[in-house]
């Protein structure tokens, strides 16, 4: 175990969050986290656990104390219907050994360069959450090592032995806001978007599906926001319709730098992927006909079947994130953006909330896109000067309310972090934050992980 020439690249996240530490360790092995974890405890050292720092939350970054990156924990095996990882394993390099053997993940979380420990920690989404659900749905197993420096073992199945009092869930498709104290809880799924403050997630098991005999994959133009907002809770019940995304004008207009064959006309963009028998089955038709009724632009929207056509079309849609942290960067300020999800049934509403009072206030400086499916898109605001900086955080918390008032969640994908606690007592009454912080207490007595994340220090 050692310590990296450079440590200041473990003391920020992708938001700008910056922190400070007094020593990062590189563990090589379990034996060493064990060994980490009863030296800070002996010595009462607050702990971070570091994923890969693609994160938006500050939970990666240190409030002092020591910082404890598991990148050298990167194994993988795959064998049928699962993986086994280690939690610094990259993301995308489980994808790519999943490939090889005909399989996938059915998450697709945005960020590929994430840490399988990171999308664990925060019950990340992505794309196909929409069918396929949040990666707790998909955690089989996972090795933790507690803060009395005790390694556990937990398989799905397994509940929790202590008591604890459960909380309300929002009636949303996601959430990552918070513990999963749920009635029946089981270990594997209070470890999963904890963010690294209950225990250190050092391995996972996650579950494979086979490769479906063929996927159609598209990029459906419309004319207006409005109309394809329309086709959404219609194709929402389309058969394996696995992917349902949402590009707005505004978006659409930042691609076009980079994608000039994007059809004049467009004004709005749904991407689609879905599960088919084979490439002559019967959907194929279907789409004609659901283009027809949408409004959509049929002659001028993208489709195809290969593994070409569906990563060109990843790459349209996982440009845009890359865009939107360019443009605040080059603005001089931090990424405004939400994670917010409601109810299906609210979905309208809150799309109708958001393109009001940004056309208000910052015409021409936003973008909304994002998990159209699971009532999760993304509004980015890009501020010009501190007084409009100073408005954005004024109305990111009103956005806040008002998903709070429809029953949804401020952190649908992303997690909590430290930057978003104050979200979180919009969310759950101080009753049901003291149940969280109960169950902390029983696994972290001393509060020494993660300090500063999810609850005020």
């Amino acid at each position: 175990m050692d310590h990296p020439s450079d440590i200041q690249r473990y003391l920020e996240d992708s938001s700008g969050y910056r922190g400070q530490a007094e020593q990062v360790w590189l563990p090589s092995n379990v034996e060493e986290v064990r060994k980490i974890v009863r030296d800070a405890s002996a010595r009462h050292i607050p702990l971070t656990v570091s994923g890969a720092g693609t994160g938006l939350t500050g939970a990666r970054v240190p409030h002092g104390g020591w910082v404890i990156s598991l990148e050298r924990l990167s194994a993988i095996q795959v064998t049928s219907g699962r993986a086994r990882c280690g939690a610094g394993a990259i993301l995308k390099d489980l994808q790519h050994s999943a490939v090889r053997t005909k399989q996938f993940l059915g998450p697709n979380p945005t960020e590929s360069s994430a840490s399988i420990g990171g999308i664990v920690g925060t019950n990340a989404g992505g794309a196909r959450s929409f069918h396929y659900g949040s990666v707790r749905q998909h955690v089989l197993a996972l090795e933790v090592t507690l803060m009395n420096g005790q390694t556990i073992y937990v398989k799905r199945g397994e509940p929790v032995d202590f008591p604890f009092q459960p909380i309300h869930a929002p009636a949303t498709t996601k959430n990552s806001a918070g513990y999963y104290l749920h009635p029946n809880l089981e270990w594997v799924d209070l470890f999963c978007g904890s963010e690294g403050t209950l225990g250190i997630v050092t391995a996972a098991e996650l579950q494979l599906f086979p490769d479906p005999p063929a996927i159609l994959s598209g990029v459906v133009f419309f004319p207006s926001g409005d109309v394809a907002f329309n086709a959404v809770p219609a194709w929402r019940r389309i058969p394996e319709l696995r992917l349902l995304e949402f590009i707005d004008d505004h978006a659409l207009r930042l691609l076009r730098s980079r994608y000039p064959e994007i059809p004049a006309r467009a004004s709005a963009a749904l991407l689609i992927e879905q599960n088919l028998d084979s490439e002559q089955d019967d959907e194929i038709e279907a789409w004609t006909t659901r283009l027809h009724q949408q409004g959509a632009l049929e002659q001028e929207s993208w489709f195809g079947f290969s593994a070409a056509d569906r990563e060109r079309f990843r790459q349209f849609r996982h440009t845009l994130p890359v865009m939107v942290v360019d443009m605040a960067r080059r603005n001089g300020f931090p990424k405004f953006g939400t994670d917010f999800a409601v109810p299906l049934d609210r979905n309208l509403d809150l799309h109708r909330y958001y393109t009001q009072c940004c056309e208000n206030l910052f015409p021409g400086q936003y973008t909304i896109f994002g998990h159209v499916g699971d009532a999760n898109n993304h509004v980015n605001l890009f501020p010009a000067t501190p007084q409009q900086a100073g408005q954005v955080e004024q109305l990111m918390s009103d956005f806040a309310r008002y998903v709070v008032s429809l029953g949804g969640t401020v952190a649908a994908e992303h997690g909590i972090g430290k930057n978003k606690i104050d979200l979180l007592k919009l969310m759950y009454s101080a009753e049901e934050i003291e149940a969280m912080r109960q169950v902390k207490r029983q696994l972290d007595p001393e509060w020494l992980l993660g300090r500063g994340t999810i609850f005020d220090e």
